[in-house]
């Protein structure tokens, strides 16, 4: 669908994209392909050509954060090094953005890598190791999403239950703080207890919860996010009163979502995205304020419900009443801040 830009002007950070190449991979997936699978093999190559040409479909996007996704691991380091084989490729797509060549944006202006936490003090090296790289290098992600029923994630996206209590883990964690690194948290919404546990326990570490915590609107889950709203949305309201948690306004494109439960690019408005979206948006806004929320593509994950222009024109909809200042914060201040790229705003 195409739609004239809303807002052109707005100054975009956008907090949350990933760069890969799994087309070496889809073969090892089983059939039937889980939906967000089948979502991903949509676009299994998304690298600079394809973030530049979303990035400037029309918005005023002036950088990014890229976010981890298990690509360009580098096996020669061995097994727990080789996740910096992803923070050195997207430097280097970094650095590509930064010269200038492509225009003013910067794109992948901070990295959010990822390191396994649940090697205790051993994650420590492995941080190290990531901050040497580049000084892009703002973070790690370290997903925890599970759920009872198999069919909600599929195989590949498993992790431990319990992941975010688990004391190995949080023994690889405690070291994020020292050394001055943010945390990006996803998992599902029935696990929203996980991390407001973890963000209780390090209430000094900076974490910031991605894609509204995930509610659930497939398999099991299907047809009833009305019903588990009220809880979802109790969650969040906790969760937002840890004073050390932000979080990510998107990720509702995604298949696990189901809003909407088809795709690839449904084909919806931006008007009709915005009214189902509402609730969750505006309900996150609410409860951790400007000042500790952000706008996020998730691409190319949500092209699974909208395009690039059609997502931020959904999210400038559901923020026409919002002031000069708010709007400043939702869409670029505040993820600026959370991952200390405020050069980017001049």
């Amino acid at each position: 669908m195409s739609e004239a830009i809303l807002e052109p002007d707005l100054p975009i950070i956008d907090p949350h994209h990933h760069l890969w190449d799994l087309r070496p991979m889809m073969a090892a997936f089983p059939e039937p392909l889980h939906p967000f699978v089948a979502s991903v093999a949509r676009s299994p190559y998304y690298t600079f050509n394809e973030l530049h040409a979303d990035a400037t479909s029309g918005h005023n996007v002036i950088g990014t954060v890229f976010m981890e996704c298990g690509a360009f691991y580098n096996g020669s380091y061995g097994d727990a090094l080789k996740v910096l084989g992803e923070v050195e490729y997207v430097n280097g797509v970094a650095a590509q953005s930064a010269s200038g060549l492509y225009g003013s944006q910067r794109l992948c202006a901070a990295i959010i890598g990822h390191a396994d936490l649940t090697l205790g003090d051993g994650a420590r090296p492995v941080l190290e190791a990531l901050m040497s790289a580049t000084s892009r290098f703002k973070g790690i992600r370290h997903a925890a999403a599970w759920n009872a029923d198999p069919d909600v994630l599929g195989p590949p996206f498993h992790h431990p239950a319990g992941l975010y209590r688990d004391a190995a883990f949080r023994a690889g964690f405690k070291h994020l703080g020292e050394l001055g690194l943010t945390f990006d948290a996803w998992l599902l919404e029935p696990q929203l207890g996980d991390v407001l546990d973890l963000a209780r326990a390090f209430p000094a570490q900076p974490i910031v919860l991605d894609h509204c915590g995930t509610p659930l609107g497939m398999s099991s889950y299907h047809g009833k996010l009305h019903e588990r709203f009220d809880g979802w949305r109790s969650m969040i309201q906790q969760i937002a009163a840890c004073p050390n948690v932000s979080i990510k306004l998107g990720g509702l494109a995604m298949s696990f979502a189901g809003m909407p439960d088809h795709g690839p690019e449904a084909g919806l408005s931006s008007e009709t995205l915005a009214a189902m979206w509402r609730p969750y948006i505006e309900t996150c806004i609410e409860a951790f304020g400007p000042a500790r929320a952000m706008f996020e593509s998730n691409y190319p994950v949500d092209k699974w419900g909208a395009s690039y222009a059609v997502l931020w024109n959904t999210f400038k909809r559901l923020t026409l009443g919002a002031s000069a200042d708010e709007k400043a914060a939702l869409y670029a201040g505040t993820a600026a801040r959370f991952y200390g790229i405020e050069h980017l705003l001049g």
